[in-house]
C-alpha cells in the first residue's frame, strides 16, 4: 500500500482544524498509510528546512504559493502516476515563515493551492481534503462533482 505522509512545520492548535484533519486521516486510511509528521517552527527557515530534509521519502510535493496552479482532476492523475509507479509521497507545508528555497528546490513538484495566501494551519486541512479528494476521483466515486 502506498505511503503518504504530509510534513508540516508546527503543530495544530485550533480544535476545528484537528477535527477536520483527523476526520480526512480516518477517511485516507482506506486508501493508503497516511501519516502526519509535525516539526517544530525554528528561529530561520534554513534550520527548519534540516528538519524536514530529515523526514522526505519517496516523490516531494512542495505546497508554495508559487507553484503551479492545477485543478483537483489534474492531482489526482498526479497522484494516480505516482501510485502506480509505485513512489511514495511526502508533501510539504512549510511554517508561517514561508519555505526555504533549498527545500522548493528538492521538490518533485511545486503545487500552489492558491494565489490566495492561506493560514498554514489552514492549508494543512486544505492538503489533507485534496488528497483524499484525488483518491475518491480515481475510485470513481460521488464524492467529486
Amino acid at each position: 500500500m502506498q505511503k503518504i505522509k504530509i510534513l508540516a512545520v508546527g503543530s495544530l492548535k485550533e480544535k476545528y482544524l484537528t477535527e477536520a484533519v483527523s476526520e480526512y486521516t480516518k477517511r485516507l486510511k482506506r486508501f493508503c498509510k497516511f501519516e502526519i509528521v509535525e516539526t517544530q517552527e525554528k528561529r530561520t527557515i534554513s534550520d527548519e528546512a534540516q528538519d524536514i530534509a530529515k523526514h522526505i521519502e519517496g516523490i516531494l510535493v512542495v505546497f508554495a504559493i508559487e507553484g503551479v496552479a492545477i485543478s483537483s482532476e489534474k492531482f489526482a492523475g498526479i497522484m494516480q502516476e505516482y501510485k502506480d509507479s509505485g513512489n511514495n509521497i511526502t508533501f510539504v507545508i512549510g511554517s508561517s515563515h514561508g519555505l526555504s528555497q533549498e527545500i522548493k528546490d528538492k521538490a518533485n513538484l511545486l503545487i500552489s493551492l492558491s494565489r490566495m495566501t492561506f493560514p498554514h494551519q489552514l492549508a494543512r486541512v486544505i492538503c489533507c481534503e485534496q488528497i483524499y479528494r484525488a483518491f475518491m476521483i480515481n475510485a470513481g466515486a460521488k464524492y467529486h462533482k
